[in-house]
């Protein structure tokens, strides 16, 4: 094995991927001509740029960062050479363990603890655990044994070193030295109250080199936490107070992880702060409360929805984020099989009745709604929403928000909205018997109604209808189709990899007996260590043919409706699921847990 000499140069990294075989002949030619030239226009961009003042203090632009720079396709796998694979590389051959570090597996008290920031920056080293005794620093450079050294002598720990991406080093200094010097900066003035102005409906978030230079620190950890939040793909960010602390926690892909915990102290001023931002009453701490930001996050903008809650130890706040690529989509990237998407798409080109999105909360029904309206809207058609709350403002669409204080609800807006002249009506969610009674005579009077109900399937959707006072006659008539979804977690395309389904799984999945190859993911730096990257939507779609409304009535029972339904070719959830499984999309474990 070569080992690199005592430092780290372009030169002596490029030819360890040559003889690695990660780069050709050419390459390292490009590389060693050119590499130079590169460092110098990398790191005055650095300088300039976002990472201005976390730059400041390093010595140069890494090799690895150079080198990935060049945007080098590998001749072995075709995928292009990144800073983290060279990384690795340099980490074999220093026989170092090489750490892609996961941010939201961090400790951020152990991350703070033991080293400055000044110091940290200026080696390019973050430690990122304790094991054994000892506390794991990882570091860009193998070689910079001096600085370990001395770190070891001054705060008397026995450290244990990872080589990890200057670019990751540097990332989770930013994010929690950024934070940490905040919640410190603030419980070092006993801080107890907020700046009350600064009233603006739209909130812009400042780069980190900017936050860090305000002495508002409460405002700095909270607009910390957001661009964390965004960076890290979450859906919700989660402020929970407990007896001793608060725990803040982030759902990414669906599921929730513990990231930092906030002195007891500091809880309600940083409530206060995004009750300030969500324009939300700062005095009221006694009943819920919802508001909404809207911000901007790498040049594009995002909504976020507030609920605040009191709970035994305070109120407890709950920040969904709402990715404008995510929320609005397009119909045939959302997880639909070409018959189902086929099926759907023709229920709303309709030019009346009404279509149902069905499943429990965070099934993606938003996403199903928003991405039809999107697919809908031209200038020639008036789409009307009303939503409790308006989940995303959109400029194609005249939305209003239901104010229950006010006795502004669904019924009463659909009373009225009629006379708003829509083509397309979208109704957030079919709750009550009003509601219902007022969609039906919409879809009637020649309009296209889009609404959710909550039932775990399309079938039980009819029987939920009737449930809620409209009679058999009226569903046979006016709803064109229902559609019943869930999300379920796709297998990371780095760690995939093939298992035989088991006779135990056969069997609880009622599959005929025989060999099935499925995917699960092993977990690698990529996914956290889950296995799972990103979500996918499955879909069960009831179209209302004649067979369905043959056996329709004010007394029909589900088992009828499901034999019908099955009949014309409706496709389970479980079975939707089932297929993404065999197709490798999705694992055994997902199907079950999802589907039940």
């Amino acid at each position: 094995m070569t080992t690199p000499k005592k430092s780290l140069t372009i030169k002596n990294v490029s030819q360890i991927l040559l003889k690695r075989g990660l780069i050709t002949e050419e390459q390292f030619k490009e590389v060693i001509s050119k590499g130079e030239t590169q460092a110098a226009r990398l790191h005055s961009h650095q300088q300039s740029g976002y990472s201005r003042r976390f730059a400041q203090g390093t010595d140069q632009i890494s090799p690895a960062e150079v080198i990935s720079s060049f945007n080098l396709v590998m001749p072995n796998s075709g995928k292009i050479l990144s800073e983290d694979s060279i990384t690795e590389v340099i980490a074999q051959a220093s026989g170092l363990e090489y750490l892609k570090i996961d941010p939201l597996k961090l400790d951020l008290d152990v991350v703070t603890r033991y080293v400055s920031r000044p110091f940290a920056l200026k080696n390019v080293i973050v430690p990122v655990g304790e094991q054994d005794g000892k506390v794991i620093i990882a570091v860009a450079d193998p070689f910079n044994t001096a600085a370990i050294g001395d770190l070891a002598a001054a705060v008397k720990i026995s450290p244990r070193l990872v080589l990890a991406s200057r670019s990751d080093i540097l990332k989770i200094l930013r994010e929690f030295f950024g934070f940490r010097a905040s919640i410190m900066a603030a419980e070092n003035e006993a801080v107890t109250s907020t700046d009350l102005s600064n009233l603006e409906q739209y909130v812009k978030l400042r780069g980190q080199s900017d936050i860090e230079g305000t002495d508002q620190h409460i405002i700095a950890a909270v607009e910390f936490l957001l661009q964390y939040a965004f960076d890290q793909r979450a859906s919700d960010i989660h402020i929970e107070p407990k007896r001793e602390m608060s725990l803040v926690r982030l759902r990414v892909d669906g599921v929730l992880h513990n990231i930092h915990t906030i002195p007891r102290q500091l809880h309600p001023p940083i409530v206060s702060r995004i009750k300030l931002l969500s324009r939300l009453d700062l005095a009221e701490k006694r009943r819920p409360q919802d508001g909404r930001i809207k911000t901007n996050h790498k040049g594009k903008e995002v909504e976020l929805r507030v609920s605040t809650l009191p709970v035994a130890f305070g109120e407890k706040v709950v920040i969904r984020i709402f990715d404008p690529e995510i929320l609005m989509q397009d119909l045939d990237r959302i997880g639909f099989y070409p018959r189902e998407y086929q099926l759907y798409s023709s229920f709303i080109r309709k030019p009346n009745g009404i279509i149902l999105v069905t499943g429990p909360t965070g099934s993606g029904k938003t996403t199903t709604l928003y991405s039809s309206l999107r697919a809908l809207a031209s200038p020639e058609i008036n789409i009307v929403t009303v939503e409790d709350p308006i989940e995303m403002v959109m400029e194609e669409f005249n939305q209003v928000g239901v104010q229950s204080a006010i006795g502004v609800n669904f019924a009463t807006v659909l009373r009225n909205i009629l006379r708003q002249d829509p083509d397309i009506i979208m109704i957030g969610e079919i709750r009550d018997r009003e509601t219902a009674e007022n969609a039906v005579q919409a879809a009637l009077t020649g309009h296209l109604v889009l609404s959710t109900l909550h039932t775990n399937d399309a079938p039980s959707s009819v029987t939920r209808l009737i449930d809620l006072g409209v009679p058999s006659f009226l569903i046979s008539s006016t709803v064109n189709g229902i559609i019943a979804q869930r999300l379920l977690r796709t297998i990371c395309p780095h760690c995939k990899k093939e298992r035989q389904l088991r006779d135990e799984e056969i069997a609880y999945l009622q599959l005929e007996p025989g060999k099935y190859a499925v995917q699960e993911g092993g977990g690698c730096s990529e996914c956290r260590g889950t296995g799972y990257k990103g979500r996918t939507g499955i879909f069960e779609v009831l179209d209302f043919t004649d067979s369905i409304k043959e056996v329709l009535s004010d007394q029909v029972d589900l088992a009828s409706l499901y034999a019908a339904a099955k009949k014309d070719g409706m496709i389970s959830l479980r079975q939707v699921a089932i297929r993404k499984m065999l197709e490798g999309v999705t694992t055994y474990e997902e199907v079950v847990a999802i589907t039940g």
